[in-house]
């Protein structure tokens, strides 16, 4: 990546495009505190969490409460159901288990796989595999949520109502989101489109008020 600086709002869902090896993977792994940049800055809600290399925090500990993950697989712990995967994450970050279960429920009844919950991941449908794996990536709340190619797996219709849930977590939840995209049948679902090429962020809004980002060399989300 060199010059690679994006803003993005919270409430504000954006697709980042581009060919294969153009960067948007390493950008958003970059921003997810996973792969740390070699130069530049992060701040997540302000707050500046690398510069360059060095973390200005603990990465597993801050990635976990503040972003949420989505790959292109689901990558569901296979002998958990749905509700235990979503509830497990939350756990993990120190909520009581009745907290974190009734919560669980209350993220599958709002991405509309509710009665889904006591399945497990081979008996689900890759659209519901999913949209469990956003709930997941919901369940502590993020201000940042960052999806790599989460349709890739998917046929166009299913794909939609993913790139649409991306949109409505956005916008109700508040959340700051980044999809990275090969999928052009669906960018209408976005606010703002950007483009990735030979490791530079080419196109988007020049402005966005408030905001997530990563600045190439700069990351700010």
């Amino acid at each position: 990546m060199r010059d690679a600086s994006l803003c993005v709002a919270h409430g504000q869902c954006v697709a980042l495009i581009g060919p294969s090896g153009a960067g948007k993977s390493t950008f958003l792994t970059a921003v997810g505190l996973i792969n740390p940049p070699t130069a530049g800055r992060i701040l997540i809600g302000g707050r500046l969490v690398m510069e360059g290399p060095r973390a200005l925090t603990n990465p597993r500990t801050f990635r976990r409460k503040h972003i949420g993950y989505i790959s292109q697989k689901a990558n569901l712990i296979r002998f958990l159901t749905a509700r235990e995967n979503v509830q497990v994450a939350m756990e993990l970050n120190g909520e009581s288990s009745r907290a974190a279960r009734a919560r669980a429920l209350e993220l599958l009844e709002y991405l509309g796989v509710r009665e889904r919950a006591a399945g497990y991941p081979p008996e689900l449908s890759g659209g519901e595999q999913q949209r469990v794996a956003v709930a997941r990536a919901l369940a502590n709340r993020p201000s940042v949520i960052l999806a790599d190619e989460p349709t890739a797996a998917l046929d166009g219709p299913r794909g939609r109502q993913v790139m649409e849930l991306f949109r409505r977590v956005a916008h109700e939840q508040g959340a700051a989101v980044i999809v990275v995209t090969h999928d052009h049948r669906a960018l209408d679902v976005f606010d703002t489109i950007y483009e990735m090429e030979d490791g530079v962020i080419r196109s988007g809004a020049a402005e966005l008020s408030a905001a997530s980002t990563f600045s190439g060399g700069k990351a700010r989300p």
